[in-house]
């Protein structure tokens, strides 16, 4: 077992940053396979922390249910538990990542409104 959302996750912040870094694009495509989930899939393609955000909440809730369905003594739970915790760890990542780059926006537009207020313009 994998962990597809990680990686996925990683692909789609890869796409949405900018991050051109082939070595770890192969890694995170040879993990995931072939043949992903298509929420899977979704995520790796993503092109926009927006995106990013609403496929990982989809692959979120299938692993939860995954989990729940999960035989409690068999030899894969405690992983899928372990997975599902790295998994919300990633979400609030994300979270505090869109929030940081809100903040840098209205930081810019604060710079620009004062500069505005120290260099008025005739229109």
């Amino acid at each position: 077992m994998t962990c597809h959302e990680i990686e996925a996750l990683r692909l789609g912040l890869m796409n949405s940053l900018g991050v051109g870094d082939d070595a770890a694009r192969k890694h995170a495509r040879d993990e995931i396979g072939d043949d992903p989930d298509p929420h899977i899939a979704a995520l790796a393609e993503a092109e926009s922390l927006a995106e990013c955000r609403r496929h990982l909440d989809t692959a979120l809730v299938e692993l939860e249910e995954e989990v729940a369905a999960a035989d409690a003594d068999g030899q894969a739970y405690d992983y899928l538990r372990g997975r599902l915790v790295a998994v919300r760890d990633a979400e609030g990542a994300l979270e505090r990542l869109s929030t940081h780059g809100e903040g840098v926006l209205e930081g810019l537009g604060d710079s620009h409104e004062a500069l505005h207020e120290a260099f008025p313009t005739d229109e």
